[in-house]
């Protein structure tokens, strides 16, 4: 999928850390970015206007992330039921 002004859900970056783990907030901006695009923003319930690495900020603060071997994944259990 390519950037330019697309608004995507953060839901669907949730969906993309699914059974992936990363070492660092700057890996998932990295693989966000690869897979929607530089350019490409995000919005939640709550929050719009997010580049990937407002998205991840707005994620940990959340609580949206477990600790994942060396690195985090998404914690299901904190994830909104519309997920």
């Amino acid at each position: 999928m390519s950037g330019g002004n697309d608004m995507i859900h953060g839901h669907e970056v949730l969906r993309m850390m699914e059974g992936n783990s990363y070492a660092s907030a700057e890996a998932l901006i990295a693989a966000i970015d690869a897979k929607f695009g530089a350019e490409t923003r995000f919005y939640t319930c709550s929050a719009s206007d997010m580049d990937a690495a407002a998205l991840v900020a707005f994620f940990e603060a959340k609580g949206k992330f477990k600790p994942s071997g060396a690195g985090f994944t998404m914690d299901r259990e904190k994830v909104c039921k519309d997920y």
